[in-house]
């Protein structure tokens, strides 16, 4: 004799809604992740406000700072003004047309800006950005 059970019998399936709902919020995530990953060159200084700054792209660039000391940094990197202008060379000879960002602490003696200036010209770089805090991004939290 045989019972049958009083349970309806179904053949598995997999519901594919689901998992697409799973990948679309692990994207979302990972791209929210990978977008607040920015990595900063310089070293964090006090920048100045301006009103007519740009927006520039940082790919591929040298960041020179000047901390409220006077101190040089190359990246961060803390040096001399003597081994800035030899790392300076040495880096103009491997990738000339680098973009170069100077960073200069609002608080800094704008003598110790123009001597980076100077190094920066005489090595060979001519085409420098500075950094600056933009008005229209003041209310923005975290933003540079």
């Amino acid at each position: 004799m045989q019972v049958t059970s009083p349970i309806p019998r179904h053949k598995a399936r997999i519901e594919i809604i689901p998992l697409i709902d799973i990948m679309f919020f692990l994207l979302a995530s990972f791209m929210m992740v990978s977008l607040s990953q920015v990595h900063m060159k310089g070293m964090k200084v006090n920048l100045p406000t301006g009103v007519s700054g740009e927006t520039q792209s940082k790919r591929d660039y040298i960041s020179v700072s000047v901390d409220v000391d006077g101190n040089p940094y190359f990246d961060k990197t803390k040096m001399t003004y003597e081994e800035l202008t030899t790392t300076l060379q040495r880096v103009h000879d491997t990738s000339p047309d680098a973009k170069v960002f100077v960073r200069g602490d609002r608080d800094t003696v704008h003598g110790n800006i123009i001597r980076v200036l100077d190094i920066l010209r005489s090595v060979g770089y001519y085409k420098i950005a500075f950094e600056i805090k933009s008005e229209a991004l003041k209310g923005v939290p975290g933003a540079q």
